[in-house]
């Protein structure tokens, strides 16, 4: 087990209007990659709309994450304007919940808003809602990377 690290980084991963696909799973990646590099950070995520309140992650999140070892545990919820200040980063899974960030974004934030995939190719996360489990699982793969990326990008080191 490797010593952690306090780093001082809480990040917000507000991806999906719903929050129960995309950013359930991103958060949970991003945590255990971190953990996995030694570094303790607070991850949690959020919908920019408020459709699925307190439901679970979609199943297809759960099993993909099981099947890879990521523990997940998450109720859905809406991102609030306290998360503008109190988190560091606050990452977007696409352009349209990037656009809906900086609406609601208050004066006083002090979050870094940015697009995921800004870390590493300028992509943005697809929904894997409507797709079968091999759009959840192309989901984990890029949650893996983007982690990467982003963790090389706030620490100014590359992963092993």
């Amino acid at each position: 087990m490797p010593g952690y690290v306090s780093l001082s980084l809480s990040t917000k991963c507000a991806n999906f209007v719903g929050n129960i696909c995309r950013s359930p799973m991103g958060e949970a990646v991003l945590r255990r990659t971190a953990l996995q590099r030694g570094l303790r950070i607070t991850v949690d995520s959020c919908g920019t709309g408020n459709y699925h309140v307190g439901e679970d992650p979609d199943e297809r999140t759960i099993d993909v994450c099981r099947e890879h070892d990521v523990p997940i545990s998450h109720q859905a919820r809406q991102i609030s304007t306290s998360d503008f200040t109190e988190f560091t980063h606050i990452l977007a899974s696409d352009d349209g919940n990037l656009r809906e960030l900086h609406r609601i974004k208050p004066r006083d934030s002090t979050a870094e808003v940015r697009l995921w995939g800004s870390y590493l190719d300028g992509n943005s996360i697809p929904d894997p809602y409507y797709g079968g489990k091999d759009n959840f699982t192309k989901l984990y793969q890029q949650c893996v990377s983007l982690s990467n990326a982003f963790l090389d990008q706030v620490t100014g080191t590359a992963s092993l």
